[in-house]
């Protein structure tokens, strides 16, 4: 990806606090005119400095008021690809990351509540043939979750 240069960055970080704020505010809080910032932004997307732009809704709206994360292990190699297909298949799976230490993979899930998650457990983690061991840690409350990236570039 190409370089990103200080209004880029300021862009960026204007975006991730409001994405709905107009071209003519952005450009105004960057030094740019409305159709510069605008050019910026299809750049910034072409580029993929920018993957979208989306609402985020409160879990709670959803009734998914149960945050688990839930570690996955196994032995095998050939259990990864079967896992991660299960997995991109399941709209309950926030995040999957492939960690290092003990456990392959940790999932980020929300579900309505325990029932749903044993469920869940059951029948799209267990189900994986080669899976071996599997650990569970219930989110209790969340002081802070975002999505928002730091937009300043390294050494400022």
């Amino acid at each position: 990806m190409k370089d990103l240069d200080d209004t880029d960055h300021q862009l960026l970080a204007l975006l991730q606090k409001d994405d709905r704020l107009s071209l003519a505010d952005l450009g105004r809080k960057i030094g740019l005119s409305p159709s510069s910032t605008n050019e910026r932004i299809r750049r910034l997307a072409a580029q993929g400095a920018i993957t979208g732009f989306h609402a985020h809704v409160a879990p709670e709206a959803l009734g998914l008021d149960l945050l688990a994360f839930v570690f996955v292990g196994w032995s095998d190699p050939d259990v990864e690809a079967r896992l991660l297909k299960r997995v991109n298949a399941s709209p309950a799976v926030l995040e999957c990351h492939h960690v290092t230490g003990t456990w392959n993979y940790l999932l980020k899930v929300r579900l309505p509540n325990t029932r749903q998650l044993e469920r869940f457990l059951a029948e799209v983690v267990k189900q994986v043939p080669g899976v071996e061991r599997t650990e569970t840690i219930i989110a209790l409350s969340s002081a802070k979750e975002t999505t928002q990236l730091t937009a300043t570039p390294l050494g400022s």
